[in-house]
């Protein structure tokens, strides 16, 4: 296992893109009626340093346990299940996702991107507005999160 940063931008826009197109996947997969669990379990495993060691995860929307510092948490946060305040996020589900304010640091052995996620669902016309925060690592050719940060913007 070989662990660094050498991460470029183009690499940091196809990940947000699969990010977001992960997270939707799930959404219609609930809605279609397919194994949105295991497609959840996926998304995670390639989105998120798990494998790797400690991952730190603070969803958006939490607020009695706070972080979701392990795979079985996450998978609670994106579909529900385990953790009683966990609707599941990716279930929503979302009709579009799209990235704005994107902010890049790239410094010795540190990759960071924030910026802000607008998301819209099937059910509303408003869109939720969040800021995000994700340090990423490179394993290899993967490109994962190792800190995930994420708070509700004031409409």
């Amino acid at each position: 296992m070989t662990i660094n940063n050498d991460i470029n931008q183009n690499e940091i826009e196809d990940f947000l893109k699969s990010w977001k197109d992960g997270v939707i996947d799930i959404g219609r997969a609930s809605e279609e009626g397919n194994n949105y669990q295991e497609k959840a379990k996926d998304f995670i495993e390639k989105h998120y340093a798990f494998d790797l060691g400690k991952v730190l995860f603070k969803p958006t929307y939490t607020n009695e346990i706070v972080f979701r510092n392990n795979p079985k948490a996450a998978l609670s946060y994106f579909i529900g299940n385990d953790i009683s305040e966990d609707s599941g996020f990716a279930l929503k589900p979302w009709r579009v996702i799209t990235t704005s304010d994107i902010n890049i640091l790239m410094e010795d052995n540190l990759c960071a991107v924030m910026g802000v996620l607008k998301l819209k669902s099937y059910n509303a016309d408003e869109e939720d507005k969040i800021a995000f925060t994700f340090i990423l690592v490179r394993n290899n050719a993967e490109i994962k999160i190792k800190i995930h940060h994420s708070s509700v913007l004031n409409q």
